[in-house]
């Protein structure tokens, strides 16, 4: 412990179970103090006033009784800073309103897929969208149901859906997904695999919905699994724009934890569209993340030190 900086602080975090556990992870529990990180568990259930000293507090809870926990605590030490603010976060609880910020920042050779909000099963005539068409919960609180994803064909497949949800015009894009994961000033982006391309002449085979995680047997019925997809050759979105977008985004959201997916348009190979926004992704599987994590605090804190003795 005698190769630890002189200079410790202490990091206040509240997750839930399931992030603390693809978060807190031994990688990151040994690496930050070398740094002078220390991460300190909160109990959501106790006011926080009662569990100082804190530097910071990084937070992915929900609810009322968690966002007056939290106002207490800034009223009365308004100086530690409060990552991210609750009301903030609430833009990309909403799978309409994360994506209208994008579509704000007009940034050249970007935007978002063609998208519409339904609130009632009677509102889905004359949709003027395009089939397939992907529905999503209108909730993207993190629950399991706000993960429950179709792929729709046609009319038939819109019938058996749950309203609220959003349907948003699938777009082909090589399969291949690009997840940008920021952390205050720190980005990195990586690809991932993604649904295959669906061409029009297959479409005609396919009739209704389609779960994503069935979206595998896309093969099977002929959908084109991986059609047009050469991952490892697939080229990474022009670094200019990415940087681009994470700033954009991140003055926009006035949010620090964040991650946004980006694909390709398949229609025209210089555009790329944002099509999802999450709010304290999953970290772990962004390269050197202890790093990035680390540093990202470490600015926080020293940020808030030098303008407190300004």
């Amino acid at each position: 412990m005698s190769n630890l900086p002189s200079e410790l602080y202490r990091i206040g975090y509240a997750l839930t179970s399931k992030k603390e556990q693809t978060f807190i992870l031994p990688s990151l529990l040994s690496h930050a103090p070398q740094k002078g990180i220390v991460l300190t568990k909160v109990d959501p259930n106790k006011p926080l006033i009662q569990q100082v000293p804190f530097d910071c507090i990084i937070h992915k809870l929900y609810g009322s009784d968690w966002k007056q926990n939290l106002q207490d605590f800034t009223s009365q030490n308004p100086s530690i800073p409060i990552i991210d603010s609750p009301d903030y976060i609430e833009v990309l609880q909403n799978r309409i309103s994360m994506l209208e910020t994008v579509s704000k920042l007009k940034i050249t050779n970007s935007g978002v897929p063609k998208q519409i909000a339904i609130t009632e099963v009677t509102d889905m005539e004359n949709l003027k969208l395009t089939f397939p068409l992907i529905a999503k919960p209108l909730d993207a609180d993190g629950s399991e149901t706000s993960h429950k994803l179709h792929l729709i064909f046609d009319n038939e497949g819109l019938k058996n859906l749950t309203a609220p949800f959003v349907l948003q015009e699938f777009v082909n894009h090589g399969g291949v997904v690009f997840k940008v994961y920021v952390a205050g000033k720190y980005f990195r982006c990586v690809k991932r695999k993604s649904l295959p391309d669906i061409s029009e002449e297959k479409l005609v085979n396919l009739k209704g919905s389609l779960p994503f995680s069935q979206v595998s047997n896309l093969t099977a019925a002929g959908g084109g699994g991986g059609e047009g997809c050469d991952f490892e050759k697939t080229e990474m979105p022009p670094e200019s724009l990415v940087e681009e977008l994470v700033k954009g985004l991140r003055e926009e959201l006035r949010l620090n934890l964040f991650n946004f997916d980006v694909i390709r348009d398949g229609r025209n190979k210089d555009n790329y569209l944002v099509i999802d926004i999450n709010y304290f992704p999953g970290y772990a599987k962004m390269p050197d993340f202890e790093s990035v994590i680390t540093d990202f605090l470490l600015d926080v804190v020293r940020k808030e030190q030098i303008s407190g003795e300004d």
